[in-house]
């Protein structure tokens, strides 16, 4: 009878367990991510920002850490593509501190892979190969659940877009097509429509891939990420082979998609107007490509900052509510020791101790949330390679802008250099290989060697002296 009795205690407390657990992954990890995602993909920054607040105190009230973790990646993924990586960066750290004691797998895969994601922001590729291996060994053999094929999409994913930044196309597409496997949003169509176009060069596959994507979102009136980008892939593949009407229908599509969702996609402004630069120059239509040009310049110039601070305002404002809601909890603790401690002495000298502790805590929350106001938000650099990579006519201008002096220090040795010659100085300088050169500039390797001799010579830089050191050295 005791037997039976333990054995009937003993299935109640482990079913109560199991329970307790799926209640939190079905009831809180699941939706969470259903609706951020939801939110993220449509550009819907504002609902975003406000679901992770309201999740945020939901998990404050019931205790349940990880998924306060949840919502700083969430937060931390939206600054991503806007280029906010100090505030990124700052999200990860909540969520690494709070995950680094978790006892749930899933979780840690989560932000395993998605720190992976920030390394690839930040050009790390291979630390984000590691992070993203070991999601995959975090996420092994934990049980089979939405939640987990949600994350395990994820990982999929950015491998497959780690194997395509290394130009290995055949592992990139077999991960594709594994998160193919968990994803019915049409993300992998435009990865694997984007790898057949730019990394197989294969354009009926590629055709196949971003045309249906792009007709079926386009079909369904979806202006969110996957229809943003699978129209402006689509536009460039319309571009490539010469079919200058439709690639004007995509990418003028894409367009009217990204004035809606460029609150969280605002990478993407950049792409469709220098795609549309191109297809007007390509049409002989200067007028159109001037504007196009001048739109991107604008945008980037207007925009950007004031996008930040407002982002920056929201991100704030949660932060100092989650900072309050500790406080709260702390100084419940707090009252508590202090009662304690006309009881027991020795409490109330542990009491004051805590409180020196939470002063000091306070006092770097505050230094942490100035130095973030404080940061400048400055893309012109990344403007500078984008154009010098596109080998566009006003790379020489926007670089003088980023590199103030440079150009008048090369001509104050030779005066006498060409318009081509302090191009070729400013790709220098800007530490791109010979090889680099070549496929921007659409000539042979070998003629850029014979360039770099010439030009060592116009500039008399000693033979010891590296090159890219020589131009270092004048700014």
């Amino acid at each position: 009878m005791i037997r039976c009795f333990l054995f009937i205690l003993l299935f109640i407390l482990t079913s109560c367990t199991y329970d307790f657990h799926n209640k939190y992954e079905n009831d809180f990890d699941s939706p969470l991510l259903t609706q951020n995602e939801k939110f993220r993909l449509s550009g819907d920054y504002e609902s975003l920002v406000k679901l992770n607040k309201t999740y945020y105190e939901k998990a404050e009230k019931i205790g349940y850490n990880e998924g306060k973790a949840l919502c700083f990646l969430n937060l931390a993924n939206v600054n991503l593509p806007l280029e906010n990586y100090k505030r990124a960066e700052f999200f990860f750290d909540k969520a690494n501190k709070i995950l680094k004691d978790s006892k749930n797998n899933i979780h840690k895969a989560k932000f395993n892979n998605d720190y992976g994601n920030f390394q690839v922001y930040l050009k790390r590729l291979d630390k984000s190969f590691e992070y993203n291996t070991l999601a995959m060994n975090y996420i092994e053999n934990t049980k089979e659940s939405s939640f987990r094929n949600d994350v395990l999409f994820k990982i999929y994913y950015k491998r497959g877009d780690y194997f395509y930044r290394k130009k290995q196309y055949n592992q990139a597409l077999e991960y594709f097509r594994k998160g193919g496997k968990l994803d019915q949003s049409g993300r992998t169509e435009c990865a694997i429509g984007d790898l057949y176009l730019y990394g197989f060069k294969n354009m009926d596959s590629a055709r196949i891939y971003l045309s249906k994507i792009a007709e079926s979102c386009n079909r369904q009136g979806r202006t969110d990420g996957v229809a943003l980008n699978a129209n402006t892939v689509l536009g460039e593949y319309y571009l490539i082979t010469k079919q200058y009407d439709k690639a004007e229908e995509s990418l003028l599509k894409a367009l009217e998609i990204n004035n809606k969702t460029k609150f969280v996609f605002a990478q993407y402004t950049q792409y469709i107007y220098t795609d549309l630069k191109s297809l007007y120059e390509s049409k002989g239509d200067k007028e159109k490509a001037l504007k196009y040009l001048q739109a991107y310049t604008h945008e980037r110039s207007r925009s950007d900052t004031a996008l930040l601070e407002a982002i920056n305002d929201d991100m704030d404002s949660f932060i100092v509510e989650t900072e309050t809601d500790t406080k709260n909890h702390r100084y419940t603790i707090m009252i508590i020791i202090v009662v304690s401690a006309l009881v027991f002495a020795l409490i109330g000298i542990y009491a004051r101790k805590i409180i020196k502790q939470l002063r000091s805590r306070k006092k770097q929350l505050k230094d942490e949330t100035k130095e973030l106001e404080n940061k400048i938000y400055n893309t012109s650099q990344q403007d500078v390679i984008e154009l010098a990579r596109k080998n566009d006519p006003t790379f020489l201008d926007t670089f003088k802008k980023a590199y103030p002096g440079f150009i008048e220090k090369v001509l104050g040795i030779n005066p006498d250099l060409e318009n081509s010659d302090l191009v070729f100085c400013a790709l220098l300088k800007l530490h791109f290989t010979s090889k680099e050169i070549a496929n921007y500039t659409c000539v042979q390797p070998r003629s850029i060697q014979q360039k770099k001799y010439r030009l060592r010579k116009k500039l008399n830089i000693p033979t010891e002296t590296d090159t890219y050191q020589f131009f270092d050295s004048l700014i």
